[in-house]
C-alpha cells in the first residue's frame, strides 16, 4: 500500500484531532478512524466519519413502534427482532463514509451498488497513480467450467507467469503512453517542451482497468449490509470480498450488536422457499422425498440440500 505524502500528512493531522461533542462516539471505531487499512497490493480503506451506534437503532425502532416495543427488554433483543423480520428503517439511521483505493475495474463492480454518495478521483482534473493491481499467484485462476462469472482452477508454471507478465507489460506500456498523451511525467515533469498534452479527459481512456483509483464512498447502515452481505461472501470476486472482509471489521467495531444479528441471520442464516419449506418438514418426520417429487429445480434442490448439510445423507 503506498500513500502520497499529503495523504499521510492528512491522516495524522486528523488523528491528532481532539474534539468536544455532543454526539454519540463508538470507542472501538474511533481507535482506527482515518486509519488506512491495507487491501490488495495498492488499496486500502479508511472510515473518515459516522454518525450514530447500536443505541440509534434503538431509538428510531422506539419512536416507530411506540409502546409497543415494551415487550423487548433489552437492545440486543430489539435490535435482533428487527433484523429477523426485515424491519430496515431503524438502520438507516446510522450512516457511515469511507475513503477506499481500488482497482478500476473493482470499482465498476462496487458502483453497482447504487445506494451510496460517491465521490470519485477525477482524472479529468489531475493524473492518476502509477499503481496497478497484479494478482498474486494463487488468486490467478482460469475460467470456471461450470460457472460463468467465476473462477476455476489456479493457473500454475509458465502459463501462470506468462499471464502475469502480461499484465504488468500492459499496464506499464499504456501507463507509459498515458504519460506520452499527457506530455508529462507521473513525477510532474514535462517529457518534450515542443509538444502540447493531449487533454487530460482524452489521455486516460487508453489506461487498464487494474490501474488504481480512489474514491469517497458514505452510505446508510441498511445498505452497508446489503453491500456485504453480497460482497462478503464466498461467491464474490476474491478482489472485492477483501475490501469487503476489511469493512465487516469495522461493522464490528462500529454497531456490535448489529453485527450479531446481522452474522447470525444475514450471513450466517438462509431463505428457503415455501416448496423448500415443505421438503424440511417432511424430512424433519423421516418422510422419504426426491428431487423429482419435490417441484424443485435441480439447481434449487442442490442450493436446499447444500444449506442444510442433506446432500450426502439422503439415499
Amino acid at each position: 500500500m503506498k500513500l502520497t505524502k499529503e495523504q499521510i500528512q492528512e491522516i495524522k493531522s486528523q488523528q491528532l484531532q481532539s474534539n468536544s461533542t455532543k454526539r454519540v462516539t463508538v470507542p472501538e471505531l474511533e481507535k482506527i478512524l482515518y486509519e488506512a487499512v491495507p487491501a490488495l497490493d495498492h488499496g486500502f480503506v479508511r472510515v473518515v466519519d459516522y454518525m450514530g451506534d447500536d443505541t440509534s437503532i434503538v431509538q428510531s425502532a422506539r419512536v416507530s413502534y411506540g409502546k409497543g416495543t415494551k415487550q423487548v427488554s433489552t437492545d440486543s433483543g430489539l435490535i435482533k427482532y428487527l433484523m429477523r423480520h426485515w424491519h430496515s428503517t431503524p438502520f438507516e439511521m446510522c450512516e457511515i463514509k469511507y475513503h477506499v483505493k481500488l482497482p478500476i475495474f473493482i470499482a465498476r463492480q462496487w458502483i453497482r451498488h447504487r445506494t451510496a454518495n460517491v465521490n470519485e478521483y477525477s482524472a479529468r482534473y489531475s493524473i492518476l497513480d502509477k499503481e496497478f493491481y497484479l494478482p498474486t499467484s494463487e488468486n490467478l485462476a482460469a475460467q470456471s467450467k461450470s460457472n460463468r462469472q467465476g473462477r476455476g482452477e489456479v493457473l500454475e508454471g509458465n502459463q501462470a507467469k506468462q499471464v502475469l507478465e502480461l499484465l504488468r507489460k500492459d499496464a506499464e506500456r499504456t501507463y507509459a503512453n498515458y504519460e506520452t498523451m499527457l506530455n508529462e511525467r507521473y513525477d510532474g515533469s514535462t517529457i518534450n517542451e515542443n509538444n502540447k498534452g493531449l487533454a487530460r479527459e482524452l489521455a486516460r481512456m487508453n489506461l487498464t482497468l487494474n490501474t488504481y483509483t480512489q474514491w469517497y464512498w458514505k452510505t446508510d447502515l441498511l445498505n452497508l449490509m446489503n453491500f456485504l452481505r453480497l460482497r462478503a461472501d464466498h461467491h464474490a470476486q476474491y478482489e472485492i470480498r477483501v475490501y469487503a472482509d476489511i469493512m465487516l471489521d469495522t461493522l464490528k467495531r462500529w454497531v456490535p450488536i448489529t453485527y450479531d444479528a446481522f452474522m447470525d441471520y444475514r450471513v450466517g442464516g438462509t431463505e428457503v422457499s415455501a416448496k423448500g419449506k415443505i421438503i424440511i418438514q417432511k424430512l424433519i418426520k423421516g418422510e422419504n422425498i426426491s428431487m423429482e417429487d419435490s417441484g424443485l429445480s435441480k439447481r434449487e434442490w442442490n442450493e436446499l440440500m447444500e444449506a442444510f448439510d442433506l446432500k450426502d445423507k439422503l439415499i
